[in-house]
């Protein structure tokens, strides 16, 4: 699901569902978090690579697979205090925590989770070819992976609630326009390989203290946005607009939303 592999000072996470385009699955939440702290752990880690296997970065959450145990839905959003993370932030989130640079190399489709994973590294490299889309409002639902923390640091509050509100993907090149990437290359791994070279010959504990203050001087109310993510997204679980919003998603027509409830 998840291979993690160690070349040396950087390590390379990847997400290993091709038939699935990388969606993400219950189990592929519990890898990564075990990932990430293994990485926290190894201070002989100088960089860290995302990638998603075959074509594709990651098509998002696969609900049909996740929803097989709904038990799992519980858990993913689970947490003792509403501003911590639960787990489906713990997968974004936990790429902030970590002291070395962690890169994202995108291809193919990057929605929804993925995205959100993405969001999560420190630079995002992606192949002009690729589309990106925040897509949970497709199904009725809103992002509550932690990338509402992040996003405030990238992208204009209009350009956040348009991305988020219509759903639909957008291209490399408008994703770059956006200040949403970092960067459009026609070998994103390599560009992310080259960018590794150049920051391995500065001292680790200088990259790590970068990190840290450009975090703190983009830093947002983060227990605050956490809690407002997962207290919406609970309230829209059991929303009756959001089964409609999912049937309109799967091709049913003449849906009618009802009146929205107070927010």
């Amino acid at each position: 699901m998840i291979n993690f592999e160690k070349q040396q000072s950087i390590a390379f996470v990847t997400l290993s569902r091709k038939d699935k385009q990388n969606a993400l699955n219950f189990v592929m939440f519990k890898q990564l978090t075990t990932i990430i702290k293994q990485i926290k752990k190894d201070a002989s880690i100088r960089a860290v690579i995302i990638q998603g296997e075959g074509e594709h970065f990651c098509a998002g959450l696969d609900i049909t697979a996740v929803m097989k145990n709904p038990i799992n839905i519980v858990k993913l959003l689970f947490k003792w205090l509403p501003g911590n993370c639960n787990l489906a932030q713990q997968v974004v989130l936990g790429w902030q925590s970590l002291s070395v640079p962690v890169f994202a190399v995108i291809q193919g489709n990057c929605f929804g989770g993925g995205l959100q994973i993405a969001l999560g590294a420190d630079y995002r490299i992606v192949h002009p070819d690729a589309k990106l889309a925040i897509m949970e409002a497709r199904w009725g639902l809103c992002p509550d992976m932690g990338a509402n923390v992040i996003l405030p640091s990238l992208i204009k509050r209009d350009d956040a609630m348009w991305l988020a509100s219509h759903a639909e993907p957008i291209s490399a090149d408008m994703a770059l326009q956006l200040g949403l990437i970092t960067q459009v290359s026609d070998d994103p791994k390599q560009h992310c390989l080259a960018m590794i070279d150049t920051l391995l010959a500065r001292s680790p504990d200088t990259l790590a203290a970068i990190k840290r203050v450009t975090q703190q001087s983009f830093n947002s109310p983060r227990r605050q946005i956490l809690a407002k993510e997962t207290i919406s997204q609970i309230r829209l679980l059991v929303n009756s607009n959001t089964k409609k919003a999912i049937a309109r998603a799967k091709g049913a027509d003449n849906i009618e939303y009802q009146n929205s409830k107070r927010w």
